[in-house]
């Protein structure tokens, strides 16, 4: 029987869970990459009214976001080193970016997937609470990273 450390190290080295955590999470990226990549001027609507990005700025940014997240999404599906570190900063950008349109009160589409998004009643919080799963989800690639290829420093010298 194994003990608890054994059953975290067991939990934390499963190649299946990394495998297909790493292909949802990818997945995912790329999916949302690409609806909004097929229609940049309704998704530039959805980040003009979060009164973030200035005006000048739109279009380069909802352009520019999704290229980054069906790049960094097929990087993490293919192991590519440095997509996971992309994908965890887009979460946590996300995140905080979530967080703010609740604080405020808006009533806008979060602008995750697509805008049948915006029918749902709770959608900032929905996608707030979805995005923490995600984060969960990096997490647990690290934690795996971690534990089966060691904790290497480089040398800055």
């Amino acid at each position: 029987m194994l003990g608890f450390k054994e059953k975290i190290k067991w939990l934390f080295s499963s190649k299946k869970i990394y495998f297909t955590l790493r292909l949802v999470l990818g997945g995912l990226f790329v999916y949302a990459g690409i609806l909004k990549i097929s229609d940049p001027k309704a998704f530039a609507k959805v980040i003009s009214q979060y009164n973030l990005v200035p005006e000048s700025l739109l279009i380069i940014v909802a352009f520019g976001l999704p290229v980054i997240e069906i790049i960094a999404g097929a990087g993490l599906i293919f192991d590519i080193k440095g997509s996971l570190t992309a994908i965890s900063a887009m979460i946590v950008m996300f995140i905080i970016v979530l967080w703010y349109g609740i604080l405020n009160n808006l009533e806008i589409d979060c602008g995750c997937f697509s805008l049948e998004e915006q029918k749902t009643h709770d959608s900032l919080r929905e996608a707030f609470y979805r995005d923490w799963i995600m984060l969960g989800g990096a997490m647990y690639l690290y934690c795996y990273r971690f534990i089966t290829r060691g904790f290497r420093l480089k040398k800055v010298i």
